[in-house]
């Protein structure tokens, strides 16, 4: 059975990985409109990515016993500067991520909690793979610069992500 404050703070995760959703198909939504199919197919399955996350976080809720609260949500941002400022508030969009999933491993741990210690590590590691992988995409970016070209290679680079299986 899960604690209150354990609880109330999965849920709050479990909330913001479906914010991230919304995100990044607000994200996908701007590439479309700027004919970068390829960046909008990467930003779609990151969208559909964070879906999976947040499902993570209701299964485990339920399955612990718990009680699932969906919060409302605000619209997103529609728009952006350029696909670098993009990706760039992708990034510290993932490193608040990251930082509320350290907050959940320490309340699990203050808690004595170990089936939802056991349960956050999957996130720690994903955190690092999303800030790893966005870092990748920003620093390309730059190397590039806002040269046609370079985007144009990017959007068929970035096109090619495939679905991970879950």
């Amino acid at each position: 059975m899960l604690k209150p404050s354990m609880e109330k703070a999965l849920n709050k995760q479990m909330n913001d990985e479906f914010r991230s959703a919304y995100l990044y198909l607000s994200m996908a939504a701007f590439f479309e409109g700027q004919n970068l199919t390829g960046f909008a197919s990467w930003m779609h399955l990151q969208s559909k990515e964070e879906v999976a996350h947040g499902m993570k976080f209701y299964n485990f809720i339920h399955e612990r016993g718990g009680k699932v609260a969906l919060e409302t949500m605000e619209a997103p941002p529609k728009t952006w500067k350029s696909p670098l400022a993009v990706f760039e508030a992708t990034l510290k969009h993932e490193q608040k991520v990251t930082a509320g999933i350290h907050k959940l491993v320490e309340l699990a741990d203050k808690n004595q909690d170990h089936p939802s210690h056991a349960f956050l590590q999957w996130f720690v590691t994903e955190q690092v793979e999303e800030e790893s992988s966005v870092d990748d995409i920003i620093q390309k970016l730059k190397i590039g610069g806002t040269s046609g070209a370079a985007l144009l290679m990017m959007d068929r680079a970035l096109g090619a992500r495939a679905p991970e299986s879950e």
